[in-house]
């Protein structure tokens, strides 16, 4: 069974940096996608960067240039670093990896989530 476990988390001021990690265990993680997602207070939860298995990034518009996405397959670990960061950007982080098992579909695990906190 697939488990994701987010750390990295924390309180910062606006225009700190932070570096999310999510370690994989119980799956391929190098054959997944993966990517993080984001939930504020009131509000829905969304995607806010992917990476594929082959590197291959996606950002949300509003942390182009701010955030990056990477994943380091030998210690089946996922990053995000977070730059530039603003009272926005306050949300309780997620990460999520797609396990893609051909014709029965993809298999989703997600992590427990870490906080963020941007203070103005």
């Amino acid at each position: 069974q697939g488990r994701l476990v987010e750390s990295g988390g924390g309180l910062v001021q606006a225009g700190g940096s932070l570096r999310l990690s999510c370690v994989a265990s119980g799956m391929i993680f190098e054959r997944n996608d993966m990517a993080w997602y984001r939930q504020a207070p009131g509000k829905e939860r969304e995607l806010v960067a992917g990476i594929t298995s082959g590197g291959r990034t996606v950002y949300i518009d509003s942390v182009k240039g701010r955030f990056a996405a990477s994943r380091d397959n030998d210690k089946n670990t996922f990053y995000l670093q977070m730059n530039r960061l603003k009272p926005d950007d306050t949300a309780v982080y997620y990460c999520k990896a797609d396990e893609e098992h051909g014709r029965f579909g993809t298999l989703e695990y997600w992590g427990q989530g870490t906080q963020v906190t941007v203070s103005s």
